[in-house]
């Protein structure tokens, strides 16, 4: 993970994402870089533009991020109808007794 943050770090300091650069960011945080995983990484980034690849995926996470609190609040919700009706239950069960005793 940290070679794709090292890219990362490079594209907003807009630097070339080469390996020497690559290289010198991982060095700088003290982690032994390994070349092979250098190269692949640079391979594979060869044709992708990463900004429109952060763009799409903010707008993939949004509307799992929006749907959280909805969730969130609808359990809330069957809990509060869940806790009314053994309310309801017990109140019930109080009544039939009082035929009883």
């Amino acid at each position: 993970m940290e070679y794709v943050y090292a890219a990362l770090l490079l594209n907003a300091a807009e630097k070339d994402i080469n390996e020497e650069n690559v290289a010198a960011i991982l060095s700088a945080a003290g982690i032994d870089a390994d070349d092979a995983r250098i190269k692949a990484l640079i391979a594979s980034l060869e044709d992708v533009d990463i900004e429109e690849a952060i763009a799409t995926a903010a707008v993939s996470a949004a509307p799992a991020a929006a749907a959280a609190p909805a969730a969130e609040e609808e359990a809330e919700e069957e809990e509060a109808e869940e806790e009314e009706e053994e309310d309801n239950a017990a109140a019930a069960a109080a009544g039939l007794g009082a035929l009883f005793g």
